[in-house]
C-alpha cells in the first residue's frame, strides 16, 4: 500500500509544479488566435488571404494598406523564389504577382503555380511593361487579371473583390 501513496504523491507533485509554471496549452491557442484576429479584421472569412509578390517596397505597402483596410489577410514576398515558397506553404486564395522581379520572374512563378496546384490559385499580374506580347503570354498561362503600372488602388481593389467574393 505505501507504493500507491508515493505514486499518487508524485503525480500530484508533478501537477503542482506544472500548475505553478504556465502550461503551454493555456498559452498557445490564445496567442495563435490573437495573431490572426488582431492582424486583420475579418480574416476569419474564408477566401481572404492575399499574397503580394513584388520587390518594390512602396507598391507593396500601398497594396497592403488598401487590402488590409478591406479585411484581407496580407502575406508578402519580395522575390519570385520567396513567392513560390510562400504560395506553397501558406496556400493564399489570391496572388498579386509582379512580372519583373529578382531571382525568378513573375512568368516563371505563374507557370509553376499553374503546374503545381490542382485547384488553381487566382493570380493578378502587375507590370510596368507596355508590351502586348507579355499580356498575351500571361493570359495564355492562365492569369486571372493583368494590371499595368501605374494603376489606381481602386482598380486593384475592384479586381481583388471580383476574384475573391466575400461569401464562398
Amino acid at each position: 500500500m505505501p507504493a500507491p501513496k508515493k505514486a499518487a504523491k508524485k503525480a500530484t507533485r508533478g501537477k503542482t509544479s506544472a500548475a505553478t509554471a504556465i502550461p503551454e496549452d493555456a498559452v498557445a491557442p490564445p496567442a495563435a488566435a490573437d495573431k490572426t484576429a488582431a492582424a486583420v479584421p475579418g480574416s476569419e472569412t474564408p477566401g481572404r488571404r492575399v499574397l503580394l509578390v513584388d520587390d518594390d517596397a512602396e507598391i507593396v505597402e500601398s497594396m497592403r494598406t488598401v487590402l488590409e483596410s478591406k479585411g484581407y489577410e496580407i502575406l508578402v514576398a519580395r522575390d519570385g523564389n520567396q513567392g513560390l515558397l510562400m504560395a506553397e506553404r501558406e496556400k493564399p486564395d489570391l496572388v498579386v504577382l509582379d512580372m519583373m522581379m529578382p531571382k525568378r520572374s513573375g512568368f516563371l512563378v505563374l507557370e509553376r503555380l499553374r503546374r503545381s496546384h490542382p485547384v488553381p490559385v487566382r493570380v493578378i499580374m502587375i507590370t510596368a511593361n507596355e508590351g502586348s506580347r507579355h499580356k498575351a503570354y500571361a493570359e495564355m498561362l492562365g492569369v486571372d487579371d493583368y494590371l499595368r503600372k501605374p494603376f489606381s488602388m481602386d482598380r486593384l481593389l475592384d479586381s481583388v473583390q471580383r476574384l475573391l467574393p466575400r461569401a464562398r
